[in-house]
């Protein structure tokens, strides 16, 4: 079996641990994409909401 398709249903350890500690994964990848939006934003010349030019 590949484990690209293995499900986290069928992973009874991964899941007594997401419930005792939090699903970092998910987190990081939610961080990670916020991250690479506000670079995008940077490179691209935009301010953040709430942010004026510092000049």
């Amino acid at each position: 079996m590949k484990t690209d398709s293995i499900r986290t249903e069928e992973l009874p350890i991964y899941e007594s641990l997401i419930r005792e500690r939090g699903d970092v994964v998910e987190e990081a990848r939610v961080v990670a994409e916020e991250t690479q939006h506000q670079m995008t934003e940077a490179l691209n010349g935009l301010t953040p909401a709430g942010r004026g030019p510092s000049s």
